[in-house]
């Protein structure tokens, strides 16, 4: 199955050492608060998500979520997390790093398209 989120290789390094300085993280696609749209890395279950967050799976084994509303706006896009130097406005846990977070995007195939709607219709 496809994937709506994935990560780079590198983005997949500083992942894995931001765990083990924090913990368990999580992600969420910015809506254009504080760091434009930059996916902002936080500990798990100190950024609360609800009803109008889409979980669009994991990263790195992290949880990966975006808001319902730009949901809408990106549904048909894969999102690729990458990182690159530079530091972000956002609280996000790369900025004492040095790096900040960059989310790439593709647009899905028509095939992709219907796969993800019919696993959205079977779930």
């Amino acid at each position: 199955m496809v994937a709506r989120v994935e990560v780079t290789p590198k983005a997949e390094e500083m992942i894995a050492r931001l765990k083990a300085l924090h913990g368990p993280l999580m992600f969420h696609q910015s809506g254009g608060c504080c760091d434009g749209s930059a996916p902002m890395c936080y500990p798990a279950n100190e950024f609360r998500t609800g009803a109008q967050d889409v979980h669009l799976g994991q990263i790195a084994g992290c949880d990966f979520y975006i808001g319902a509303a730009q949901f809408e706006y990106w549904r048909h896009t894969q999102l690729l997390i990458d990182v690159v130097p530079g530091r972000g406005a956002g609280f996000s846990l790369e900025a004492p790093e040095g790096v900040r977070f960059l989310t790439r995007s593709r647009v899905f195939s028509d095939d992709e398209v219907a796969e993800l709607d019919a696993a959205e219709r079977a779930a």
